[in-house]
């Protein structure tokens, strides 16, 4: 490289770092200023409104709590899916281990006690029926047969809810 590129280079170069210098000095003054209008604006809105009522909190809060929504109605969907899971789960093995107790019952000639006369099963039924009320009270069409699976109401429900 000749003496005349290297000089032309090294001139290029600082004025690349005045630039960078410019640029920089124009940021830190821009974020200064920035600094400077909201305390400004801080200290005008705590003179003009009740702590509680400032505007730029209340706006941090709203922004907060729509963040947080998102992430508590999944956190809903996630729960009412497990809640669904334990209530078939639960079904199951209480239809399977009653009918296991009633043949066992029919084996050794003792009298069958009736869905209607055990009080357990009559309670967990009706819990079963509660929440297929709930369920059923969340999805749109009333018009649902009183057969129709529970985890397709749920899903509707879901689905609706979005």
């Amino acid at each position: 490289m000749s003496h005349r590129n290297l000089s032309h280079y090294q001139h290029l170069e600082n004025s690349q770092h005045q630039s960078v210098d410019g640029i920089l000095t124009l940021f830190t003054k821009a974020n200064h200023d920035l600094t400077t209008v909201q305390n400004k604006l801080e200290k005008e809105f705590q003179q003009v409104y009740p702590d509680n009522a400032n505007p730029m909190k209340l706006v941090s809060r709203i922004k907060k709590v729509q963040d947080e929504m998102s992430t508590l109605k999944e956190q809903c969907r996630e729960l009412l899916a497990a809640k669904q899971d334990l209530i078939d789960k639960a079904r199951g093995t209480l239809v399977g281990n009653r009918s296991l107790l009633q043949r066992l019952q029919l084996s050794t000639g003792v009298p069958i006690i009736s869905d209607s006369d055990d009080p357990s099963y009559a309670s967990f039924n009706q819990v079963i029926d509660e929440w297929t009320t709930q369920v059923r009270s969340r999805t749109e069409d009333e018009s649902l047969e009183s057969g129709e699976d529970i985890n397709q109401m749920l899903f509707s429900a879901i689905v609706h809810g979005n």
